[in-house]
This record gives C-alpha cells, sequence and structure tokens, in this order.
C-alpha cells in the first residue's frame, strides 16, 4: 500500500522522547512510503527547534537526519496547486497540511498523521487513514 507519511508521524518515529508507528516496520510490510517535498524542510526545521529547546543534541540531530534518510520515503515535487489550495479553503488547512492531502487524493494512497485536522479532512475526502494502534 501506497503511505503518505506526514512530518507529525516521521518525528513521533524518530525522536527519541516520542512514541510512533515502527516506519521500518510498514516498509518491511511492503507499503511504500511517500510525501511531499515539504517534508525533507519539515524534518530538519523540528530537529534545529528540538536543538535550540535542548531535547536533543546535534550529534542526535544527525543520526534521526541519517534515519530519516534511510526510510527511503519517496519524495513529490509535482502537487496539483488548484487542488490543494481547494483542500485548504474547504477544510481550513494550511497550505501545508493540505500538500499532504493533495498527495494522498493523487496518489489513491493511505495517510498515516498525528495531526487531528488533516486526519478529519481526509476521511472527509475518503483518504484512508491509518490508526497507530493497529500498525
Amino acid at each position: 500500500m501506497k503511505l503518505v507519511v506526514d512530518a507529525s508521524a516521521v518525528a513521533a518515529w524518530l525522536m527519541p522522547d516520542e512514541i510512533g508507528v515502527d516506519l521500518v516496520r510498514l516498509r518491511e510490510r511492503g507499503d511504500q512510503l511517500i510525501a511531499p517535498w515539504l517534508l525533507w524542510v519539515e524534518l530538519r526545521n523540528l530537529l534545529l527547534m528540538a536543538i535550540r529547546r535542548n531535547r536533543i543534541s546535534p550529534d542526535m540531530a544527525a543520526r534521526v537526519l541519517a534515519s530519516a534518510d534511510a526510510l527511503g520515503v519517496a519524495l513529490d515535487t509535482n502537487p496539483n496547486s488548484t487542488i490543494l489550495m481547494d483542500h485548504a479553503g474547504r477544510y481550513r488547512l494550511t497550505a501545508y497540511d493540505a500538500l499532504y492531502l493533495e498527495l494522498a487524493k493523487r496518489e489513491a494512497a493511505g495517510l498515516l498523521s498525528a495531526d487531528k485536522a488533516l486526519c478529519h479532512a481526509a476521511r472527509q475526502e475518503r483518504v484512508t487513514v491509518l490508526d497507530w494502534n493497529g500498525l
């Protein structure tokens, strides 16, 4: 199954003080992990904020990034702007979150996210939202 993973899902798996879905296990069972190109930026920003708040060290951030890169998440660079704006307006999402929804719809993929508003919008669009507890 194709799965769109957002920064909240990847961060919950990567960060040492959070509990998330084992993304490696999803890959091993044959799921294809995909995300908008924005994930690359969001993860780096998340790590910078964690360093500034003394949650992690710069060395830990480097290890986390290496783990994230090793996941092999396919990054999409071709969003449909019209659909993205429609989703953002209809569901009052940020453009960032609408980007993940647009990709899930376009690729007929499931969604793995901890973002409640994004998950609600995805369900309204009949996108399969994966339950963290079942993975």
